[in-house]
């Protein structure tokens, strides 16, 4: 009898524990892999992303605010939908201030130049957070927990559909996250466009990617040139496309909030992604 027991305990003991390791929630980029807030101790690092400039963004195109679920609490986005019902779908991603109204701007101009065929989503990674300046910047870059982030994107993922065709796009904190995005939307995945982000390197998980890289990074110590080739040698050994540009100019060029926004640069880099998404959604 005693060993009947005995057997019995060891045989609940197994069964939660395959329970925990097939149900439970796991995260799948560990805190060191594509993440930037390993730079906010750099006094320089924060010194190169100056305050933004002060702007309030009207929404011309019928831009709101919504919630959607995540496995924790609700979770915030700003929506512009189609003219027409689509599954086209394209997910932005925030600077390190947050979702703030520059950000709600570019997902505004995003939609403009790609004809309002596509429904766009930006998405809030900060909870409703926002930052004016780099120390708080860099306070809520690194209170942003993995496990948080990706339930995000996955609320997001979920809230779209699984018909979505899915394309992403994002700055700095927000170009690592677009790539984190892609991986996660397995086949939904029709593009990624990365500016100036850290790249995961971890080749195991970019060979889950579904679809090609478009890089636009810039002349830094950070995000550096040893860094980019690393990313695309490993792309590469992943078998997998990257497609990249180092602009010589700094971190953050493309924000037109930005007292060192490059113009050129950055309408180079941006009409590059208009073409890339166009071609990744079959628009003309």
């Amino acid at each position: 009898m005693k060993k009947l027991f005995i057997l019995i305990l060891f045989t609940m003991i197994e069964i939660n524990l395959n329970a925990q390791s097939c149900c439970g929630s796991t995260t799948t980029f560990a805190s060191n892999d594509g993440n930037m807030a390993v730079f906010v101790g750099d006094k320089n690092f924060r010194d190169i992303h100056q305050s933004p400039a002060v702007y309030v963004h009207h929404s011309m195109v019928g831009g709101a605010m919504i919630t959607f679920k995540t496995n924790e609490k609700d979770a915030n986005a700003y929506l512009i939908k189609a003219k027409k019902i689509t599954n086209k779908w394209l997910f932005v991603y925030q600077e390190w201030w947050g979702l703030n109204d520059n950000i709600k701007k570019q997902a505004d101009a995003f939609y403009n130049d790609l004809g309002g065929a596509v429904n766009v989503l930006a998405i809030d990674m900060y909870d409703g957070k926002l930052a004016t300046t780099p120390d708080v910047a860099g306070k809520y870059m690194q209170e942003a927990k993995e496990d948080r982030l990706e339930a995000i994107m996955k609320g997001a993922i979920d809230y779209v559909g699984k018909k979505a065709k899915i394309a992403s796009v994002g700055w700095c904190f927000g170009g690592g996250l677009s790539l984190k995005s892609a991986i996660l939307e397995g086949k939904q995945a029709v593009g990624c466009v990365m500016y100036y982000g850290m790249p995961v390197q971890d080749v195991e998980k970019l060979k889950t990617l579904q679809t090609d890289v478009l890089g636009h990074f810039a002349t830094e110590e950070w995000i550096s040139k040893k860094v980019i080739e690393e990313f695309a040698a490993n792309m590469k050994s992943a078998n997998k496309v990257l497609e990249y540009k180092i602009y010589d100019a700094p971190h953050a060029f493309a924000n037109p909030s930005n007292q060192k926004f490059n113009k050129e640069f950055a309408d180079d880099a941006f009409k590059k992604s208009i073409a890339y998404f166009k071609k990744k959604f079959g628009l003309k």
